[in-house]
């Protein structure tokens, strides 16, 4: 007889909890459109994929650290897998060699993708002009947003990362990676 006693109080309290839920879920409304909500999580969760090959990568590395904490924008989960990243953030020097492996890297990446060009060697070859340099990862990907700098110091990488953030939650139209074709693409 205690344990009908028992369950009949138990199945009353949960009634009584969800119709006070019931009733407070009443008093407010949320009201958005999807596409909002949905830039707003992307925004909020981007995966960065380091593509480091020289100081620059030091340089996110810093931004990763305590002083800078880049997990206040949502951009702690460094993914070292471009098919569970969605920020490419190219950090050093792109010698021609490794322009075939960044395309590879970028078309492995699950839509929707972005780009980040960090440093002045990412952006445009930097100080080196010579044959072996891709003068700027751009020549091959598409970029969303350049952070100058040589290299760039942690607060430029945030407003870049900002930035970014601003063209998400905007629906900023991106021609440069909608009519982008890869260059090693056989025909």
């Amino acid at each position: 007889m205690s344990t009908d006693l028992a369950a009949g109080t138990s199945s009353a309290n949960s009634s009584l909890g969800t119709q006070s839920v019931d009733d407070m879920s009443r008093s407010f409304a949320l009201t958005t459109r999807l596409d909002a909500l949905v830039a707003w999580g992307r925004r909020n969760s981007l995966w960065p994929l380091p593509y480091g090959t020289a100081c620059c990568g030091i340089e996110f590395m810093s931004v990763m650290g305590p002083r800078y904490d880049i997990a206040r924008f949502g951009a702690e989960v460094v993914r070292f897998s471009p098919r569970q990243a969605d920020l490419l953030v190219v950090a050093g020097t792109i010698t021609e060699k490794m322009a075939p492996v960044l395309v590879r890297i970028y078309e492995q990446m699950l839509e929707p993708k972005y780009v980040l060009s960090m440093g002045a060697c990412a952006s445009s070859g930097g100080f080196y002009r010579a044959y072996h340099v891709l003068q700027g990862c751009d020549k091959v990907i598409p970029v969303d947003v350049y952070v100058p700098g040589c290299p760039p110091t942690p607060e430029a990488v945030l407003d870049g990362i900002m930035l970014l953030q601003q063209m998400i939650r905007s629906h900023q139209p991106r021609p440069w990676k909608d009519n982008w074709k890869s260059p090693y693409e056989q025909a």
